[in-house]
């Protein structure tokens, strides 16, 4: 079997625990074995592939990535126990009141920590990906949020545990906090080291697990774990947007992703965790591919729709058009993205009404606010 860290006395709260703290990668005695990846990332990468072929299925990919990164930020909040749903995130962007304040608020922090680091590496003078990236992600992250009081964007002083009520009766301990800086150094180093022959997705499996055992923050690891996969797919230039909601497939799979996760500290199963994630990257993209032909085809028959109307007008397509971007909306919202008058966006929006492409939420006569129902139910399965 073999063997992938070592145990370290740690003590706190009174109690000294064995913290397990992971040898640097990537996984030697044995090496990692290609016949385990081979064919796995082969499909996993034409997933990939298949996912930036079918986004030219829409007229902008604007539209997809509004909606795929808010997936990926919900369901990513969602594992750590948030109850937001995609029309509260919606809601709280149209200024609407919205139940679960505090759960709507920790996903748009994702959302600010995401845009952060998608910013960053996509500018020639920006951070590379890096520690100092991560901790200011983790910065934005835990914002005013629950979790802030727990040392946002710094790196954790006190040794902290998974499971359990106490470090003694723990599921897992992490490496000591004195640790912490040497074991994330060298994992920066893995993630820039050219000369690593794995495949780029397998190293992404690799560098997931590593940070997750790792846990070098008091709050958020989970999180920014997530975040740093999608951080590595731009980085190694895997998927030119970030069109995939990965925490999809580990939210729905949560029981055998610790497991997986266990497996590699206790029994240096690296192999199954790296089929796990594969697969996982693999039924993401398909998933996400599907998403992207149905929110496709619910665009064009409601295009069709307005096009065959008599009643239509430029102002009523120009509405029409912003709607993936603001499927939820009110008339003085309309009024100032179409730089019109109330009487022009109110014609504008009861058009789309009458077809049947928008729905009134209220059924007040004044301070209606509208939805774009059909699309969010796409979005949303």
């Amino acid at each position: 079997m073999r063997s992938t860290g070592t145990y370290a006395i740690s003590t706190t709260l009174g109690e000294s625990v064995q913290a397990f703290v992971p040898h640097e990668l990537p996984p030697a005695q044995p090496a990692l074995a290609p016949e385990c990846f081979v064919e796995a990332n082969r499909v996993a990468e034409l997933a990939l592939a298949r996912l930036s072929g079918v986004a030219g299925l829409v007229p902008s990919v604007d539209w997809l990535l509004y909606s795929a990164i808010r997936k990926e930020a919900l369901l990513t909040s969602q594992i750590e126990g948030t109850q937001a749903t995609l029309a509260d995130l919606f809601d709280e962007e149209a200024g609407f009141a919205v139940r679960n304040t505090d759960d709507v608020e920790e996903v748009t922090n994702y959302l600010r920590a995401f845009r952060l680091v998608q910013t960053q590496l996509r500018d020639p003078a920006g951070l590379p990906l890096s520690v100092r990236l991560l901790s200011d992600a983790h910065r934005l992250l835990l914002d005013g949020v629950r979790g802030n009081g727990k040392q946002p964007g710094e790196l954790r002083r006190s040794q902290n545990w998974i499971g359990g009520t106490r470090p003694g009766n723990a599921v897992f301990v992490p490496p000591p906090p004195e640790r912490v800086p040497a074991l994330l150094a060298d994992l920066e180093r893995f993630i820039h080291d050219a000369a690593q022959p794995l495949p780029p997705l397998v190293k992404t499996a690799l560098i997931h697990l590593q940070f997750e055992t790792i846990h070098p923050f008091l709050d958020g690891n989970g999180r920014i774990g997530r975040l740093l996969i999608a951080a590595l797919l731009e980085h190694w230039s895997l998927l030119p947007e970030p069109l995939m909601y990965l925490s999809g497939y580990l939210k729905q799979h949560q029981a055998e992703y610790c497991r997986r996760l266990s497996n590699v500290r206790t029994e240096g199963d690296w192999e199954g965790w790296v089929a796990f994630f594969l697969e996982g990257v693999t039924v993401a993209a398909q998933d996400a591919e599907r998403s992207i032909v149905a929110i496709a085809t619910l665009l064009t028959a409601d295009r069709r729709k307005l096009l065959a109307s008599i009643k239509a007008g430029p102002a009523s397509y120009r509405l029409f058009e912003m709607l993936p971007m603001m499927p939820r909306f009110n008339i003085e919202q309309v009024r100032q993205k179409l730089g019109t008058t109330f009487p022009t966006a109110n014609a504008a929006v009861k058009v789309l009404q009458d077809l049947g492409i928008v729905a009134e939420l209220t059924g007040q006569k004044k301070n209606r606010s509208y939805s774009y129902a059909a699309y969010i139910a796409l979005l949303a399965d």
